[in-house]
């Protein structure tokens, strides 16, 4: 930083090359472990992907819908797995309520399905939303991160090539290179069967899924993971 003067008024001088990071993440040292401050190009870049997303969502005739971080931990039990019932973020609220933050959101969505829907047909949706586990930091994978979700509750045909078509446009946002499998065993204990779909970008190595979903009990949707994409 350099202070100068320019006809008697004193001008503060940022030295922006130093901002300019290779990723544009800024790191505090009381940051936790396991989120990120993106800024500038980045913080930028996730925006316009975000915006063109929504285009494509709505061009389909599907509405937003905004979901509260904080939820009672009841809602995911027996629901997203032991592994990510293990990283779920709970704490007791002043009210001595079970509370976490949210892991997932379809749990949510078939909450949905089952009370506020419940006589109503193909109701089609979509969220952005922040997601927390407490995972084992590595490339690819942090403790929040943003999830992109795509629903429809209570579907009066069969959504499966909708829910493809939909999420490859997507990713092709990003990138062409990517590979999808029809039939895998899903980690969510709501999928029926057990099984979903993926889609997966070999250039990010272990952490290549880059989408996921499936049909379960009230719905069927997917949900792309936005922080892992922009590492394409």
């Amino acid at each position: 930083m350099s202070i100068v003067a320019i006809d008697n008024i004193w001008v503060i001088k940022l030295c922006t090359k130093k901002l300019k990071l290779k990723t544009m993440e800024i790191k505090l040292k009381n940051t936790y472990k396991g989120t990120r401050i993106i800024f500038a190009e980045t913080a930028k870049r996730k925006r316009t992907i975000l915006n063109q997303m929504i285009e494509i969502l709505e061009s389909y005739g599907y509405q937003e819908m905004m979901i509260p971080v904080i939820q009672l931990s009841e809602t995911f039990d027996k629901k997203v797995g032991e592994e990510n019932n293990n990283m779920m973020y709970t704490f007791t609220d002043r009210g001595n309520r079970n509370i976490c933050l949210a892991p997932e959101y379809t749990s949510i969505i078939q909450q949905l399905s089952n009370e506020t829907f419940k006589m109503t047909k193909d109701v089609k949706l979509f969220y952005i939303a922040e997601c927390f586990r407490g995972e084992r930091q590595q490339k690819g994978r942090w403790r929040q991160f943003t999830q992109f979700g795509v629903e429809v509750i209570n579907p009066r045909k069969d959504y499966s090539e909708e829910m493809l078509e939909i999420s490859k446009k997507l990713i092709e946002l990003v990138t062409n290179n990517y590979e999808v499998n029809l039939d895998v065993t899903r980690g969510l204990d709501y999928y029926k069967g057990g099984k979903g779909f993926e889609i997966s970008c070999p250039e990010l190595g272990a952490a290549k899924q880059i989408c996921g979903g499936g049909e379960y009990d009230g719905g069927i949707g997917f949900a792309i993971g936005l922080d892992r994409i922009l590492l394409i």
